[in-house]
């Protein structure tokens, strides 16, 4: 099955981090990947600018609004995140657990849905 772990993170706590601390959280995410990868688990993953440099589209009785930030006020904001292969969800959330990002703010993580057998069911080819 495939999973994605959305991470969110407080850039405030971050902020608070001197920057080798930062830098060596992050050597350690990008080794782990690695081995995740070279596993066979970790099918790709990616680092997201700031939250302040987000657009939001909203569609609304055929009329679109584009606003500055993310969708709703927040503490944590989404960072990154990285589709993995595992064998549940349990599972999922042990490989979740091995990176450090839940210390500042949160990292869910959620089943993919099967887009093809939606595809099938709806007769989209």
């Amino acid at each position: 099955m495939q999973f994605l772990t959305l991470i969110y993170t407080d850039p405030e706590r971050l902020a608070d981090l001197p920057a080798e601390e930062y830098d060596h959280l992050m050597r350690g995410c990008f080794e782990k990947a690695d081995a995740l990868r070279d596993a066979g688990c970790l099918l790709g993953s990616q680092q997201l600018e700031s939250h302040a440099t987000a657009r939001t589209l909203r569609v609304r009785e055929g009329v679109a609004r584009i606003t500055d930030g993310p969708f709703a006020e927040t503490r944590e904001f989404l960072a990154g995140f990285n589709l993995i292969e595992a064998v549940d969800i349990d599972e999922a959330m042990r490989i979740a657990h091995e990176f450090p990002w839940a210390r500042f703010g949160s990292i869910e993580v959620r089943p993919v849905r099967d887009m093809q057998a939606v595809r099938t069911r709806v007769g989209a080819t």
